[in-house]
């Protein structure tokens, strides 16, 4: 048979407990559950109810209020003793209404009042299914991030950062104040994600502010939050960053870069655990580790008075340093083809790798920008790739170009002329014929650039890197 109600059907066979003293009720109640697809137990008292859900979890109690031996409100705080997990909605006479709302303050999920109707019943059970699944799927996503974040699981084969991770696995276990320095692009975040979901506090939230991204007028509202009126346009209370990350951990990019009364308030908050909101004179407590970065020297900012020496002193409790990617040449390699994997299937591009000479620039490359700039020229490659291999046209034109001379040089005669290259040639050719390929899409599409890129194939950022290249408007 068909439900009326799908929702209930998008859960392989969930487990249902209904509990009342009255068989008929019961019974009912089961017949059409179990006619929806659910797997239907049944108890007639709240004792019964224990025992039943103590020996198998159920996703969702429908419970009486009012019965023998033990009551359902004496049953939901057993059975919430076992699993909180489980929605519970109780089944009430309009009489026990407040008992029943009080219920919910206890941890019910919500309650229907007899006589009830049989599709308000499937409503409120398809919906505690639905609040189940995604607070699973919440779960299972939390699940997959820690173990993405995992110390064992970060691409490296330097020296130098194995040895950062395993000093990361250690402070991990602590509660302690860590500072993060190092140069742009170096993964000063990844490192206080992989702090976070190495640590007790992994069920926490990982709450992120970039302190250069804020203007420094909204600065104090981001990190403690503000009272309704505090200011023009605040309109309602707003919770900060500090209570938004309570139990987990706040990461504090670009430390160096707020103010000096910022910097008093701040110290206030690592030193008492405590806070006032904006426009408020209410203490809030807070419970969260604090993680910072910067890639500033806030030493010789604190020698210059621009940055307090005791909050200073306060963050540097442990000082962990991320290795730019000219230090740990190894993982150029590794990394360069991580990211030709990810992007090519991002991109849907049959790019099976790099060719040597295009890795050998590569190498050679000094990476100011270091990780980051290194995932934009792979993924910058992966697009303009016209072959099987990444090759040295396909990279950016400072990393292609910075041995041109000495290939000038080799490919030159002997008596002044160049040698054509037919390589050179052949990609030219190759290019026009795109170009030309692209263009006329385009004009087909009346230059739709959506219907273009699937008529070619290729995903819409591909389509818009090859018209900047082919200069195609």
């Amino acid at each position: 048979m068909t439900t009326q109600f799908p929702v209930l059907q998008t859960i392989s066979a969930p487990a249902v407990l209904v509990v009342d003293d009255d068989e008929a009720i019961r019974e009912m109640l089961a017949a059409v559950l179990t006619r929806d697809g659910l797997s239907v137990t049944t108890a007639a008292d709240g004792v019964e109810a224990v025992a039943a859900f103590a020996a198998q979890r159920h996703a969702v109690v429908l419970m009486d209020v009012r019965m023998p031996r033990m009551t359902g409100l004496q049953a939901l705080a057993e059975i919430r003793k076992l699993d909180r997990s489980t929605a519970v909605i109780l089944m009430t006479a309009y009489a026990e209404v407040g008992a029943a709302v009080q219920a919910i303050k206890d941890g019910a999920f919500d309650y229907v009042i007899k006589p009830f109707d049989i599709a308000e019943i499937l409503l409120q059970v398809g919906r505690a299914l639905q609040m189940r699944r995604m607070r699973d799927d919440i779960a299972t996503l939390h699940r997959e991030l820690s173990s993405s974040y995992r110390t064992d699981r970060i691409l490296t084969a330097s020296p130098r950062m194995s040895e950062l991770l395993q000093t990361i696995a250690k402070v991990a276990k602590s509660n302690a104040t860590v500072l993060v320095t190092g140069e742009s692009g170096t993964g000063k975040e990844l490192v206080a994600a992989a702090i976070h979901y190495n640590s007790p506090r992994n069920a926490g939230p990982f709450v992120k502010v970039n302190c250069a991204a804020v203007p420094e007028g909204l600065l104090e509202s981001e990190f403690f939050g503000h009272e309704k009126g505090a200011f023009t346009g605040a309109q309602a209370r707003r919770r900060g960053r500090f209570e938004q990350a309570g139990h987990g951990t706040l990461f504090l990019d670009e430390i160096g870069d707020i103010s000096p009364s910022l910097q008093v308030k701040l110290l206030r908050v690592l030193q008492e655990r405590e806070f006032e909101r904006v426009g408020g004179a209410e203490l809030v407590r807070t419970d969260v580790r604090v993680i910072v970065a910067t890639n500033r020297n806030l030493e010789e900012m604190v020698r210059q008075g621009l940055f307090r020496q005791d909050l200073y002193f306060r963050l540097n409790v442990v000082t962990l340093r991320t290795v730019p990617l000219r230090e740990r040449p190894e993982d150029v390699r590794l990394l360069a083809s991580h990211f030709l994997q990810r992007f090519a299937a991002e991109n849907r591009i049959e790019v099976s790798g790099i060719d040597e000479q295009a890795m050998e620039r590569l190498l050679a490359y000094r990476w100011p920008g270091n990780i980051r700039e290194l995932s934009n020229a792979m993924e910058r490659a992966v697009v303009m790739s016209t072959g099987a291999m990444i090759v040295t046209e396909d990279l950016p034109e400072q990393i292609a170009g910075q041995a041109g001379d000495s290939e000038a040089a080799a490919e030159n005669d002997g008596d002044g002329a160049a040698a054509p290259s037919a390589a050179g040639s052949l990609r030219e050719q190759v290019s026009r014929f795109e170009a030309r390929v692209v263009a006329e899409a385009l004009a087909r599409n009346d230059g739709n650039r959506m219907k273009t890129a699937q008529q070619l194939g290729i995903s819409r950022r591909s389509l818009l890197y090859k018209l900047q290249e082919y200069g195609i408007s």
